[in-house]
């Protein structure tokens, strides 16, 4: 398996900068939208390319029906070729999108398609994207949230997308810097993380007895320097 893509995950302008040539490109939804302050979507998206240059850059839709979210993916498309158009893989009332998906498709629209949870929810799909470069985010960390193992649940439907499709599959919903492992193990093309996440990635190979010295140091030093007394 070729090396595994980072995307970072809702970063503000800062850290777009500062992670720069860590990444290999960015995923956001409104709920990081609305984490970092954004007022107007399509404003807060062209600043967002401002800063992203040639990199893949993942864009939710906000609409819950058909036709506003083919009308929204359009205009958010428009703003730069280097956008991905995020598709949740269903409807608020649980219904699926896959006429959505196959519309957008018919446009030459690269898609992200977003909140999948099961191998089922990708067959449905499959048929209309199978020939595309096509993003399917699974959400691993809820997986696990809910006592599933994840791992296995991710690889089956990796090894049934890349069987099956051109398409790409993403780790999403990372709960530690150690997904990407996991990610790596379930034949993950990608994995999105958010800053926090990627910066402890530079702890890898660090020496477990060093780590645990300065943990204690840490704890040692906030007592102190808060004057806590016994």
């Amino acid at each position: 398996m070729s090396k595994i893509l980072i995307f970072q995950d809702g970063p503000n302008f800062k850290e777009i900068k500062d992670f720069f040539n860590k990444v290999d490109g960015y995923t956001f939804n409104p709920t990081l939208y609305k984490n970092l302050g954004a007022k107007n979507y399509l404003d807060f998206t062209k600043e967002i390319l401002s800063f992203t240059k040639d990199k893949s850059v993942s864009i939710e839709v906000i609409g819950d029906s058909e036709d506003d979210c083919f009308s929204q993916a359009m205009k958010i498309k428009s703003l730069n070729k280097n956008i991905v158009i995020k598709i949740p893989i269903l409807y608020t009332n649980g219904k699926s999108t896959a006429k959505l998906i196959k519309k957008l498709v018919k446009e030459n629209i690269n898609l992200n398609i977003t909140a999948i949870f099961t191998i089922e929810q990708i067959k449905e799909i499959l048929p209309e994207i199978k020939e595309t470069n096509t993003i399917l985010s699974i959400f691993a960390g809820r997986l696990f949230d809910t006592g599933f193992n994840a791992v296995e649940i991710f690889k089956e439907i990796s090894d049934y997308v890349h069987q099956n499709s051109k398409c790409k599959t993403l780790w999403a919903s990372c709960r530690m810097a150690y997904d990407i492992e996991f990610a790596k193990k379930s034949n993950a093309d990608i994995i999105t993380m958010p800053t926090s996440l990627i910066a402890k990635l530079e702890k890898f190979g660090y020496s477990p007895l060093k780590y645990s010295v300065d943990t204690v140091k840490t704890f040692f030093e906030d007592a102190k320097n808060s004057n806590f007394k016994i």
